[in-house]
């Protein structure tokens, strides 16, 4: 799987030799623009339909008549067919060429979005999910893989930002969409939505990419066994990061099973891509030092990016009790400025080196979360507003960079290849992300708890005179008995710890993102300069 790559698909739809490729052609034209939109259009979407679920779970655990435990098979399931299918774009884009794969799975991605707003069962929607999320993850490397081999050095920074729109836009405004569409006109239009602007895409698509032989040989030296235990490895390990939590991790046998065949699957995996003649996933790509360390940035990116979604849902749900709509009010403050910042970044890119605008912008997004440290029951969507501003400012500097520097020295035939590991290792960071937070805060919530009611004791005087003082209260609100008014001030007092050490355990939480983000940073200082034009195509 050597001998051209994903980007030769691409190349075979505009970005070389019919088009005088990038030593002669200065500037796209309209039609490289129509597609390169297109395709952004259509990563938009598929990064976008992670999220968009998360406020309206509960009307569509309704709707299908779900269990409360049961409706994050919803995100899960997208997520496991979105993951998996992520790293084989690379070797199937070349077997059914790139215009064909890609337009059959918009095509796909859009059926499957309306059937799931039509959904009656949970089974059905798992179902339906997990297929939806296989069609649509393969926009995501595909949209990469074309800005940065049809378009030529001067303009990719542009197509880079575009790009990044759906990395860090996306996942801060989805709970806001879905939160609108859900209280107005109901769940099924979270689903129905992917249509219109998918029919705009899928005419972009037809238009733009050029047609291309399909290469039906290569299924003959395709890596079988590497892609089986990748899939099986992958699938196992992100239900293990979504479900675990909600099962005791490592107290459940279901978990325990999954966690032993993951790691096997994974293992076996690595050991066929170290040996065969083809890999699926060309780990000597890791040679390189500045994919190896964008990749390790990246990662802890989209636990950022991911993780921080999930967080700012949960504080305003469980300690301001914001409906979805509110929620996603206060998020659309995360993602709003990105869409004016952003296309600043390209002119940035040209005055400063480029590292410093991803050590930078990783700093910014640690700061947004370090100003959330100090959180208290009064702190709510007013007080979140200037964070996530920064929040905003940080993950718009941030990811069109780190993806520049990162593809700096890939060949142009290896764009692909490397799209698709970069791509999914942002995504298992993020699955790593939202798993490893609700554990996290369940523990540190647990901790708090326990720190607070050794200091609240009904032996002590001051603990009783708060209890009598609340008790009173009840009896001057109409509780006639004693003992009952005396139990519901004992209530009161056990709602207020927990609510008190809820809301420091998300103090840690995002004490916990921001040093992440400080270690990317580190990380990130270990890159070679790369010049603003380069990524994908780094060499000829």
């Amino acid at each position: 799987m050597t001998d051209s790559g994903p980007a030769s698909a691409t190349s075979q739809a505009t970005a070389g030799s019919s088009r005088g490729g990038d030593h002669v052609r200065e500037r796209a034209d309209l039609k490289t623009w129509i597609g390169v939109l297109g395709a952004v259009l259509g990563a938009f979407m598929a990064v976008l339909n992670i999220q968009i679920t998360n406020a309206s779970l509960a009307q569509i655990q309704g709707g299908i008549g779900a269990g409360i435990d049961d409706g994050g098979w919803v995100v899960t399931s997208y997520l496991i067919g979105e993951i998996i299918v992520i790293p084989l774009t690379d070797f199937l884009s070349r077997v059914f060429s790139l215009r064909r794969y890609m337009i059959t799975n918009v095509v796909l991605f859009l059926a499957f979005s309306a059937l799931c707003g039509n959904a009656a069962s949970l089974g059905e929607m798992v179902t339906l999910r997990g297929i939806q999320g296989f069609c649509g993850g393969v926009l995501i490397p595909l949209a990469f893989t074309i800005v940065v081999t049809q378009l030529p050095k001067s303009q990719r920074p542009v197509g880079m930002a575009l790009f990044a729109i759906t990395a860090t836009f996306a996942p801060a405004i989805g709970p806001t969409i879905g939160g609108f569409l859900t209280d107005n006109y109901g769940w099924k239009y979270v689903f129905y939505l992917n249509l219109v602007p998918g029919a705009i895409m899928l005419g972009a698509l037809y238009y733009a990419l050029e047609p291309s032989p399909m290469r039906l040989d290569l299924l003959k030296t395709g890596d079988w066994a590497g892609i089986v235990a990748m899939s099986v490895g992958l699938g196992c390990l992100q239900t293990v990061l979504e479900e675990g939590n909600k099962d005791d991790w490592f107290g459940s046998p279901f978990i325990v099973r999954l966690s032993v065949i993951a790691a096997v699957s994974l293992l076996l995996f690595l050991a066929i891509e170290l040996t065969v003649e083809r890999p699926l996933i060309r780990l000597k790509l890791l040679r390189d030092r500045n994919f190896a360390l964008g990749l390790t940035a990246n990662t802890l990116l989209g636990f950022a990016l991911y993780g921080s979604g999930l967080i700012l849902t949960l504080y305003l749900s469980q300690t301001q009790a914001y409906d979805s709509q509110q929620i996603g009010a206060v998020m659309a403050w995360t993602g709003l400025p990105q869409l004016l910042l952003i296309p600043f970044v390209p002119v940035l890119m040209k005055r400063f080196d480029i590292r410093f605008l991803v050590v930078g912008g990783l700093g910014v997004f640690a700061a947004s979360f370090l100003l959330n440290i100090h959180l208290s029951q009064y702190y709510g969507g007013e007080q979140l507003l200037i964070p996530n501003i920064v929040r905003a400012v940080g993950q718009a500097l941030v990811m069109t960079p780190l993806s520049v520097v990162a593809m700096a020295g890939i060949a142009h035939a290896e764009a692909g290849a490397a799209s698709g590991l970069f791509n999914m290792m942002r995504n298992l960071g993020g699955a790593f992300g939202t798993a490893i937070l609700q554990t996290f805060l369940t523990r540190r919530e647990q901790f708090h708890s326990a720190m607070i009611n050794t200091d609240v004791s009904v032996f002590q005087a001051a603990t009783r005179q708060r209890l009598a003082g609340l008790q009173q209260t009840f009896i001057n609100h109409g509780v006639t008995d004693p003992e009952l008014a005396w139990h519901k001030a004992l209530e009161a007092v056990g709602k207020s710890i927990h609510l008190q050490a809820t809301i420091m355990g998300f103090s840690d939480a995002f004490f916990l993102l921001g040093a992440l983000l400080i270690i990317a940073m580190a990380v990130s200082l270990g890159m070679t300069k790369a010049q603003a034009g380069a990524g994908g195509g780094g060499a000829h």
